[in-house]
């Protein structure tokens, strides 16, 4: 019987992350196996609030999304991974929905993006998530992951402190692993463009791919996308 083991990396998410994992508790059921929390040194309460949740929590060894989200796979003991972010929310039929792909053969996938704002310019950015295009590959809309497929392709790439779920799904892709996308959405939170215009975040996005596609270096294009926005 195939069990999803949850992988949410964190830093400073003492906010929300109590809403994420009672969210998460209450709708995934008994497919469920755990909840784990990657965290890469808050300073906040986000690990002891984790905790008092119901989460296993962990203080990562290196800091980044990619070494978080891989050293809490090392603890995870379900047959299917689940990479959430710490401000998303999929939908209520998330574990049934997975559970379903895996079923019909998809090995690893994602949901559309619903944003929680009333800006109307962000259903431009939503719309776009149901193509398989490499623009849509970021983690903001979860990403579910056979364990064996995350074993053969050695996880993410630790090393990276940006592109990483772009990087993982190109080399998921590659091995002819099939890939889903449901036609349902996840919930993202909108707080980067609260801090930024639209335009300025579209032209940050489009900058950093640019240069991942020309082979720019990881301290280069994180150097760079911090200067570009202004986002935690």
């Amino acid at each position: 019987m195939q069990s999803i083991s949850i992988i949410i990396p964190t830093y400073n998410e003492a906010n929300g992350i109590n809403r994420l994992i009672s969210y998460l508790q209450k709708h995934g059921g008994d497919s469920i196996k755990e909840i784990i929390v990657s965290d890469g040194g808050s300073v906040d309460d986000t690990i002891s609030i984790a905790a008092a949740a119901g989460a296993i929590t962990t203080l990562s060894p290196y800091q980044g999304r990619a070494a978080q989200m891989n050293h809490g796979a090392t603890l995870a003991t379900g047959s299917v991974f689940y990479f959430v972010h710490a401000d998303t929310f999929p939908p209520v039929t998330y574990a049934s929905d997975i559970l379903s792909a895996i079923n019909k053969g998809y090995a690893f996938g994602r949901y559309r993006t619903k944003f929680d704002s009333n800006k109307k310019i962000l259903l431009f950015n939503a719309w776009f998530t149901r193509f398989d295009l490499f623009i849509c590959y970021g983690g903001d809309q979860t990403l579910f992951m056979q364990r064996s497929l995350f074993d053969q392709i050695s996880g993410f790439n630790g090393s990276m402190r940006i592109m990483e779920d772009y990087d993982i799904v190109t080399r998921a892709k590659a091995t002819g692993a099939r890939y889903k996308i449901f036609s349902s959405t996840a919930l993202i939170s909108a707080r980067k463009y609260d801090t930024n215009s639209w335009l300025r975040v579209q032209t940050a996005n489009y900058e950093i791919i640019r240069m991942y596609k020309k082979g720019a270096t990881q301290e280069a294009m994180a150097k760079r996308y911090k200067k570009l926005l202004n986002y935690r």
